[in-house]
């Protein structure tokens, strides 16, 4: 199970981070994240990969009567046409899907696109039982040692949040470095029913006894193409950058793999920027400027051709209050309600997180310089009709000297059933820059499409790829996709 980054290429800006996977995949010296993420930007930047969230039968490759035959072979010819094109566009992916992963070709994933058809059944690739699995630890190289890690505990909290910060994401020119707090760290790896034991150190096995790898799993009930099952998402792969070479990423998988499979639970959901075997889903990064000024200065954007700094701060400028009549912070006698009406948006979707009234409230409730919830309340009925999310991961910026910190919201889950998608989204952009944020970022997953162009998002430079471990299924489009990993 991998946490693999969402580090995306570019000359200057990132996004949500791609770290590298070492595990037997090449150059050790880009890991790090699996969610949701450094700044991405250039959004003019043409993409490495090419997007292909839009892509036709034939831009597939597939010609009008290959559609053809193939729609008429299979009685539901449109969903057929539609997995052929998408098996089609993944095969495009480039010379990163053609490497030989030597560690990833051992691991339960899907290996071929026969295993992600149209036809292929859900379910898991590898059976196994609790009495298969080492009980002991494996293996680590020479004086180093496996730890826990108490997020609650500040000392230890501390200590991660150090690795992370010098260690963990940035983007190909070193200006940009994710900043995650402390506090965000701890709402990240403690949701209701984590497991201390899930969050695996790797130690210096003298002295102080110094955090040099890390790698966490969080228990999630995953509902993939109907279909509930219990899983770990996997995050925060991060080893020292003078450890690179003795090649510590698949020892730290290998390891979460053993402790979640002796807890009865054999599936993982992760995302990287980068492409391994392989992935279910492709989504992309959105920009929304909020404070132009400032991105243009760090590097972030450029000045557009034929636009003027006024120009481009008048084009960005959204109101000072709220506009959707009944839009509030969120409340804890609001989740019952809230929980409801995200879990049946939801179950539109074919990728998605099933939650607990307990496990929405800690992850939404609003906690400040972590995530932020708004609900639209009814004015005559107080019924809750809609809701909006974000949460916080700032980066830092490296060598300028104005400017060493920028804010970045994310887009978390937001669910419109009265209210316009754009006039919602608008709003969620207005509390956003009343929290001082420098930029919202948005992935093009659920409804997402439907307020992205008219609030004049760009588009990012790079992809970022859904993973399940030991679990098949049929591929899916952006947006069929209702999950966000952080």
């Amino acid at each position: 199970m991998s946490s693999a980054g969402k580090k995306k290429r570019n000359r200057k800006k990132k996004s949500k981070a791609q770290a590298q996977t070492e595990g037997g995949e090449g150059s050790p010296t880009t890991e790090a994240k699996t969610e949701t993420q450094v700044v991405e930007a250039k959004t003019d930047a043409a993409p490495t990969i090419p997007d292909l969230s839009n892509i036709t039968v034939q831009e597939a490759g597939l010609t009008a009567a290959q559609a053809e035959v193939l729609a008429a072979l299979d009685p539901a010819g449109a969903a057929r046409t539609k997995q052929a094109t998408l098996q089609a566009a993944f095969g495009q992916l480039g010379l990163e899907e053609q490497k030989k992963h030597k560690f990833w070709n051992t691991q339960p994933v899907p290996q071929s696109a026969e295993e992600q058809g149209a036809d292929a059944e859900v379910g898991e690739i590898e059976t196994k039982t609790v009495d298969m699995v080492n009980k002991e630890g494996l293996p680590l190289p020479t004086n180093f040692e496996w730890a826990e890690c108490d997020v609650s505990n500040p000392k230890e909290i501390d200590e991660v949040y150090t690795l992370l910060c010098e260690n963990y994401v940035e983007d190909d020119d070193n200006m940009f470095r994710f900043d995650y707090s402390r506090d965000f760290l701890q709402w990240a790896l403690q949701p209701p029913g984590y497991q201390k034991h899930l969050h695996v150190c790797v130690r210096v096995a003298t002295g102080k006894k110094k955090l040099v790898g890390f790698i966490t799993g969080i228990p999630a009930d995953i509902a993939v193409h109907g279909k509930i099952q219990k899983m770990v998402e996997i995050n925060f792969l991060c080893v020292h950058k003078k450890l690179r070479a003795k090649r510590l990423t698949p020892v730290l998988i290998k390891e979460v793999t053993r402790r979640v499979n002796l807890g009865g639970v054999w599936q993982a959901v992760y995302t990287a920027g980068v492409v391994l075997p392989k992935p279910v889903a492709r989504n992309r990064y959105y920009h929304r400027s909020l404070n132009p000024k400032k991105l243009i200065d760090i590097g972030f954007s450029r000045l557009q051709q034929r636009m003027t700094l006024s120009m481009t701060i008048k084009l960005y400028k959204v109101p000072k209050t709220t506009q959707v009549p009944g839009m509030r912070k969120m409340k804890r006698e609001d989740c019952k309600a809230a929980c409801a009406l995200l879990m049946n948006y939801l179950k539109k979707f074919k990728l998605h997180q099933v939650y607990t009234e307990e496990e929405f409230a800690h992850w939404f409730l609003t906690r400040d310089g972590v995530v932020y919830s708004y609900v639209v309340e009814d004015p005559i009925t107080d019924e809750i009709t809609d809701m909006i999310s974000f949460y916080s991961l700032p980066s830092s910026i490296m060598g300028h000297p104005k400017y060493n910190n920028l804010k970045a919201a994310y887009s978390f889950y937001n669910v419109a059933t009265k209210t316009k998608w754009t006039d919602l989204m608008n709003d969620a952009l207005i509390l956003a820059k009343q929290q001082d944020f420098d930029v919202f970022n948005a992935l093009n997953v659920m409804e997402n499409d439907a307020f992205l162009s008219d609030l004049k998002f760009g588009i990012g430079d790079g992809n970022l790829q859904y993973y399940l471990y030991n679990w098949r299924c049929p591929l899916m489009e952006p947006k069929e996709v209702g999950l966000v990993l952080l």
